[in-house]
């Protein structure tokens, strides 16, 4: 019995995006969410409830492509500069620069042909690599950024339609929640009328 039940939990479960989100569910019929009045407000909490967690994630990953987009020109600039000294043989004169000590101070240096660099790895860690392995190390970051970058903006086009998706619920759901009072308003007014008749044609 067990194993017959498993398909059946895999056919229920959520569908969801290459990255784990769920998608939104598509409201064609209301009367398969809600069976009366009583129901309406629920659903439209619980619908509200669910914009706002994908509104949530969109936040989320709009500060992520952010952060994206503003470190890749870093690594490409720092492989850029990596293949530039692997060029470099023993004979080659060493080169004049400058570099950063902080926003505003520079300083000179002299840089000789090299076969290692130093690579920040963050959180004030710099660590020593042969020129082959920082620029493998830094092609395998570069590639890890823009695939991230794809999948976040992606997932953030995935998330605009489902909110598109959950506020077209709501407005579904409200607009048959007007349909049903006015029809109670009406079923009222018809039987106000019906009574008043019943009680001119007692009273004549």
């Amino acid at each position: 019995m067990a194993s017959q039940d498993k398909p059946e939990t895999a056919k229920d479960a959520t569908p969801s995006n290459p990255r784990g989100i769920p998608q939104a569910p598509f409201v064609d019929k209301v009367e398969d969410y809600v069976s009366s009045r009583a129901d309406v407000e629920p659903t439209l909490r619980r619908f509200q409830e669910m914009i706002a967690k994908y509104q949530f994630m969109e936040q989320n990953l709009q500060r992520r492509v952010v952060g994206l987009k503003d470190k890749l020109p870093d690594i490409k600039k720092t492989l850029d500069t990596v293949r530039f000294l692997k060029l470099r043989t023993d004979d080659s004169d060493p080169i004049q620069t400058t570099f950063e000590l902080n926003d505003t101070l520079y300083a000179k240096a002299e840089v000789p042909p090299t076969d290692e660099v130093y690579l920040w790895l963050g959180a004030n860690v710099m660590l020593s690599y042969p020129i082959d392995e920082a620029e493998a190390l830094l092609e395998s970051k570069l590639k890890a950024a823009q695939q991230s970058l794809s999948n976040c903006e992606e997932d953030l086009d995935f998330l605009r339609e489902q909110i598109t998706t959950m506020e077209v619920a709501v407005a579904r759901v409200y607009n048959w929640d007007v349909v049903q009072k006015r029809k109670e308003k009406e079923e009222e007014d018809k039987s106000k009328r019906s009574g008043k008749s019943a009680e001119g044609s007692s009273g004549s």
